[in-house]
């Protein structure tokens, strides 16, 4: 496994929460092993973990929070294909062995080194996919737009692993919509109820659409700025609707948001990833959890620029 990188095996790759223990390319190799991945997987996994170690993405708060969620790794650039990673048919599923392992090595590493176990620090009520390894790589080439890497200024050269703190994915159905417009608001209508139709700006969210939904798009002439632009628009709600009390539901916000109107997420906060099979007129929504100093923050990394063969997952840096 270590013939996967040219990292050393005692070099320290993070501080491993909840313990912060030191945790060294060896030990990640070990975890990596367990978790079925194959050598040239191991530059990818170090990168997830450099970036899910960070105070920013707040690993133990996501251990210790009892909603389910987990580390969503997106993986860009050159390195999904090279290491033959799944962007098509079943993306989110089983199937494949980068995607499948990638995720798991890094969740075993969590609980095994850094002692995340369930009952322990873990005290999520239902858990969900997020805590067993959910890992999958852009459907770049099948994309008329920019990538989810390119939106946040890195080079589509670039291998890039994004980390974001979700739960499972649900699937948004819109079968009949023929035009963009009648999409984009389908989604958006989809997106409002992301974790809770009540809950405004203070949670982020992931869109991953599919093929034939961005067909829609695509056929509209419309690049990813106008579809954000468009989403966003219809991402509003109106504050008296989902006051505490509102409709007799006491779950809600304070009274003095009264007569406002509220963006559902916050700037940035949204993340729309192109994935999946051909077929289908289906895109999925993955939740997020409390965003900023509170929560966690979004954080792409590639590995180290020690990795600098062809074969290997270059840095950004």
């Amino acid at each position: 496994m270590l013939e996967g990188t040219t990292r050393a095996a005692d070099e320290v790759v993070a501080v491993m929460p909840p313990a912060l223990v030191e945790c060294t390319v060896e030990k990640v190799a070990v975890n990596a092993v367990m978790a079925g991945c194959l050598p040239e997987y191991l530059p990818v996994v170090l990168a997830a973990l450099e970036a899910v170690c960070t105070d920013e993405f707040n690993m133990h708060g996501i251990l210790a929070t009892t909603m389910g969620v987990g580390p969503v790794l997106v993986v860009n650039g050159p390195v999904s294909s090279r290491i033959g990673m799944n962007s098509g048919v079943n993306a989110l599923g089983q199937g494949n062995r980068a995607n499948a392992t990638i995720g798991r090595a890094v969740q075993l590493v969590v609980r095994n080194v850094g002692g995340g176990a369930p009952g322990g620090i873990d005290r999520a009520t239902h858990g969900s996919m997020a805590k067993l390894g959910f890992c999958f790589a852009e459907d770049e080439a099948g994309s008329p737009w920019t990538t989810l890497s390119e939106d946040r200024g890195f080079d589509r050269s670039q291998d890039v692993v994004t980390a974001f703190c979700g739960e499972a994915p649900r699937i948004l159905v819109d079968q009949k919509s023929r035009s963009a417009d009648s999409l984009v608001r389908a989604l958006a209508e989809g997106l409002r109820a992301s974790v809770s139709p009540r809950v405004v700006m203070g949670m982020d969210g992931m869109l991953v659409l599919s093929p034939e939904h961005m067909s829609r798009f695509r056929d509209a002439g419309w690049d990813r700025n106008r579809f954000m632009a468009e989403l966003a628009g219809h991402l509003t709600v109106e504050a008296d609707e989902i006051l505490a009390g509102a409709g007799g539901i006491e779950e809600g916000l304070p009274e003095g948001f009264a007569g406002t109107t509220l963006p559902k997420f916050r700037p940035g906060g949204l993340l729309v990833v192109h994935a999946g099979g051909p077929a289908g007129l289906f895109s999925a929504i993955v939740g997020g959890w409390v965003n900023g100093p509170m929560g966690s923050c979004l954080l792409y990394t590639s590995p180290s620029p020690r990795d600098l063969s062809t074969s290997r997952m270059p840095s950004s840096a």
